[in-house]
């Protein structure tokens, strides 16, 4: 994976312009903090790498490095762990964004371990917001980023109203 230290980060772009900042940001995950609204660093990585469904060859740089991470201790780690690389590749599809060559294989590489890692993680306490995470990452892992995403927008109250429907089509 690149090198957080590598200077290609500057010829990375993400929402704001070149991604020199994108290192930074990663290095502060390495405490597992957890997604607090508009605190760094998650608030300057989802706005930076996952801008408004957008995404950018920094953010293909991002997520191996978010799951390894995120590997180093699953039951740790929140539910923004598993759902920013989960929205990346969601977005990738939806957009049909290419992602740079030099960076590909790590990238696939980093999906490939969500199903395992979400596995690591279940013994602990799932929320709402880490169930629907933690699932979405593995269809996003697997290539379907249309369930991925309808499982990121699938609260309880959203399912019911859904097996209603599916009940009474």
């Amino acid at each position: 994976m690149l090198s957080l230290d590598s200077p290609k980060w500057s010829e990375l772009v993400h929402a704001y312009g070149m991604a020199s900042d994108i290192p930074h940001l990663l290095r502060q995950l390495e405490t597992m903090p957890p997604f607090n609204g508009e605190e760094d660093p998650w608030f300057s990585i989802w706005s930076s790498l996952a801008h408004q469904g957008d995404v950018y060859s920094a953010s293909f740089a991002a997520v191996p490095h978010v799951v390894r991470i995120l590997a180093q201790a699953p039951n740790q780690a929140d539910f923004s762990y598993f759902q920013f690389p989960a929205w990346v590749e969601i977005c990738r599809q939806k957009k049909s964004v290419m992602i740079p060559q030099e960076l590909e294989t790590d990238y696939f590489s980093a999906l490939k371990q969500l199903p395992s890692l979400v596995a690591a993680a279940a013994d602990r306490e799932w929320d709402e917001a880490f169930l629907s995470s933690a699932l979405s990452a593995i269809a996003a892992a697997k290539g379907n980023g249309m369930v991925a995403e309808a499982i990121q927008e699938l609260t309880a109250s959203v399912a019911e109203e859904f097996m209603e429907w599916f009940f009474n089509r």
